[in-house]
């Protein structure tokens, strides 16, 4: 009986560990995507903005996009549309 509760319980633990590693594995490749698509661009700002420029007002979310789109039109780099 005892045998059974170990393996049983060494199952569950093994199956815990595994779920852990998927659900890390699942938040790493969601933040690379939303980092890559820049879903986060406007939060870093924000962030920067407060931290390095504390007595200036950033921009409204609007206002980031509008300026990211515009700076992007008149410098294209290596995008290719």
């Amino acid at each position: 009986m005892a045998d059974t509760m170990n393996r049983t319980d060494a199952a569950t633990a093994l199956l815990r560990t595994l779920v852990g590693a998927v659900a890390r594995a699942g938040r790493g490749i969601r933040w690379y995507i939303t980092t890559l698509m820049g879903d986060s661009a406007y939060a870093t700002y924000v962030a920067h903005q407060r931290r390095q420029h504390p007595d200036e007002e950033p921009l409204t979310e609007r206002q980031f996009w509008r300026q990211r789109m515009d700076d992007q039109d008149r410098n294209p780099g290596a995008r290719c549309c």
